[in-house]
């Protein structure tokens, strides 16, 4: 069997890394030589569960200290998440697309305009690995500009090795393991206190209606999620939109970012 140099060099690298899975500086590592092989721009290593995410490692912000975005997306903005939304429906091994989870409406959103093409700029590729408890483990790329064939392609043959080093590594993540994940948000009380104009609390099937709609969720998704008629799903944004005195998805958005970041 031929052998070329990026191979052995590859290999040698792999290597390297199952000497290092016990130190802290691994996660680093990982990132480091998945750089030599793909462009990227930002990382993160967290678990997804039906908490609030965890962090394993990131990438530092401009300044090289924590990124206010990122700290807002761990308070409560990561409901949104096209990628934390597609765990939680469907806890798969594999290499997520942007495009593979994104719902029909997500660029229209307020949350990619004011969060996700500020903070991950244009495109995401995200490696689960799936693991008990519902729970994910993922590694998490962002781009300023999107992922190419080739660089999937390369990213899907490598995948089996990155997941491997990633289940291994888990092993000498103990504290983090142990912990529990902070409870999620409840922000159905948070937005009654955030509101003045609330009238009558929201059903729960209005906060899951609401949910989607800022997710970017067409009225034809969410119908199909919740298995509702399109006509149904119109009712339950004109009763969230009355409820809460508002008028607009941008004035929603507006009262659910109050609520998790405050």
């Amino acid at each position: 069997m031929n052998l070329s140099l990026q191979d052995i060099a590859w290999h040698q690298a792999v290597g390297r890394l199952v000497e290092q899975l016990d130190r802290p500086g691994f996660w680093l590592g990982l990132v480091r030589l998945l750089e030599r092989y793909v462009a990227f721009d930002s990382w993160v290593v967290l678990l997804f569960s039906d908490g609030r995410p965890q962090v394993f490692a990131e990438c530092p912000g401009s300044d090289g200290g924590a990124d206010p975005l990122f700290q807002d997306y761990l308070r409560g903005l990561y409901l949104l998440d096209p990628f934390y939304i597609a765990s939680r429906e469907r806890n798969e091994a594999g290499l997520f697309l942007l495009a593979d989870v994104a719902p029909e409406c997500f660029e229209q959103t307020d949350y990619y305009q004011r969060y996700f093409r500020l903070n991950v700029v244009a495109d995401e590729i995200q490696l689960n690995v799936p693991l008990d408890g519902r729970r994910t483990l993922c590694l998490s790329l962002g781009s300023r500009s999107a992922f190419g064939p080739e660089q999937i392609a390369l990213l899907q043959l490598i995948r089996p090795w990155v997941a491997g080093l990633m289940r291994q590594r888990l092993a000498f993540e103990q504290e983090l393991m142990a912990s529990p994940p902070p409870p999620a948000p409840a922000w159905q009380e948070q937005l009654e206190a955030a509101s003045q104009k609330v009238e009558a609390a929201l059903t729960a099937r209005e906060l899951e209606v609401g949910r989607l709609m800022l997710s970017g969720c067409s009225s034809k998704e969410i119908a199909r999620k919740l298995d509702i008629s399109s006509e149904t799903v119109r009712v339950h944004r004109k009763h969230i939109y009355s409820k809460l005195g508002i008028k607009s998805q941008s004035e929603l958005f507006g009262l659910f970012l109050k609520a998790q970041v405050e």
